[in-house]
């Protein structure tokens, strides 16, 4: 039959593959070029020929491939160690760094310890103290107790207790007639007695004077118009129109108002005309009324010049400003 084109087949033809195929290419060779690659004569249809060029292709690119990842893998490296050194560094740090949280009761809660009211944390209860981690009991003797601080031996001895050698509390000795402070560390006697050394003795009270409430000294004072002399209390000697000063030092008496001390005694003040009793200590007791002056015992009034002016008392003058005193009167300054 003519015009029918028969019917093709896979034709086997020979492929020729290289052993080394896929493997990259050298450049540049020292010595003798490198030997031809061996060849081996494969047979199949084009399909199989199509497969084994595309593996081959496969290859060529697996080929290429690997020395770039190499090559990240290497620049990659030192990063990797460096951040893998920097994680066992702070690993030991905080190896190190556990007991200290636990020391400021950071860690995990512990017997006998409390989960602190805020901020987090814990606090060892009253009585234990943070050691390593743990609360353990402190070492409180008779009569005393826990403070709760930190620092310090944790406990104190209870009132009327002192503490003997860092290790006991021993209650304070007080001695007959006496009491216990306020405070609790020391004693006091009682009222009508007086310290010495360590007891409490009786005072022995004089006529004419009363109990104060001193710790030192005799423990007594005289009555008003009495003086101490040794152990007893003297009448103080006020004379005519005298008074008692009730002060502890110094003059027990004082004249009154218009008379004046002379030899133990109260003598009126002689007031001259033109003047006013004056309370001062010192002086005649009397002092010049304003524009007199004082001249022996009496107040002279003051001859004022021209141009002046009473000073601020009122019994001196001074030359007004931009004058000045010459021959008893005051010019115009030059």
């Amino acid at each position: 039959m003519t015009g029918i084109t028969p019917p093709k087949f896979p034709q086997e033809f020979p492929i020729q593959v290289a052993e080394n195929e896929g493997m990259p290419s050298r450049s540049n060779f020292k010595g003798s070029p490198p030997p031809a690659a061996r060849t081996r004569r494969l047979t199949g249809t084009l399909t199989l020929g199509l497969s084994k060029t595309r593996a081959a292709a496969d290859g060529l690119r697996s080929a290429k491939e690997e020395p770039m990842r190499h090559h990240k893998e290497s620049t990659r490296h030192p990063l990797a160690r460096l951040i893998a050194r920097k994680a066992v560094v702070a690993g030991v740090i905080a190896s190190m760094a556990l007991p200290v949280f636990a020391q400021d009761g950071t860690g995990p809660l512990p017997g006998n310890a409390e989960a602190r009211s805020y901020g987090g944390g814990w606090n060892c209860a009253l009585g234990f103290r943070v050691t390593g981690g743990e609360c353990v009991a402190i070492d409180i003797p008779e009569n005393a107790y826990a403070t709760g601080r930190s620092y310090g031996s944790g406990w104190v001895c209870r009132r009327g207790y002192e503490e003997v050698g860092g290790t006991a509390c021993e209650a304070i000795p007080v001695p007959e007639n006496a009491f216990l402070r306020s405070s609790g560390h020391d004693w006091q006697c009682d009222r009508g007695y007086r310290q010495e050394r360590e007891t409490c003795v009786p005072i022995v009270l004089p006529d004419n004077a009363y109990l104060t409430d001193e710790t030192s000294g005799s423990g007594w004072t005289c009555e008003r118009g009495f003086t101490a002399s040794s152990d007893t209390c003297v009448p103080i000697a006020v004379p005519e129109n005298g008074y008692l000063t009730n002060a502890d030092y110094g003059d027990a008496w004082a004249c009154e108002r218009g008379f004046f001390e002379i030899d133990g005694r109260c003598d009126p003040v002689a007031l001259p005309a033109n003047a006013y009793l004056d309370q001062e200590s010192y002086g005649p007791g009397w002092r010049c009324e304003r524009g007199f002056e004082a001249v022996d015992d009496a107040c002279v009034a003051i001859d004022l010049p021209a141009n002046a002016h009473l000073d601020r008392l009122g019994n001196r003058w001074s030359c007004d400003r931009g004058f000045q005193l010459a021959d008893g009167e005051c010019v115009i300054g030059r």
